[in-house]
């Protein structure tokens, strides 16, 4: 995981929760994590990581993930046990 991976992830973790954080920072960090990534419909991505299953909305037409999205990625990647080993 390289240092732009690490502060998507310390922008995740933020509190407040913040609103600016870009949803192709987050699938790449997901990438460096080594999760699997798959479309589904319409903008919906799968996120298969470390056995745990997400489907997620890609935003549209901003680039950013609202803060009710960031909650649950941020509930996703404690819950696949992400976190405890970075």
């Amino acid at each position: 995981m390289n240092s732009r991976h690490r502060k998507t992830l310390n922008s995740i973790f933020e509190n407040p929760i913040r609103a600016d954080v870009k949803w192709s920072d987050i699938e790449a960090l997901f990438r460096a994590m080594g999760a699997e990534i798959s479309e589904g419909n319409g903008s919906r991505v799968r996120i298969f990581l470390h056995g745990t299953k997400a489907v997620f909305h890609r935003p549209h037409p901003q680039k950013e993930t609202d803060k009710g999205a960031l909650v649950s990625v941020r509930r996703f990647i404690i819950n696949s046990g992400a976190k405890d080993e970075i």
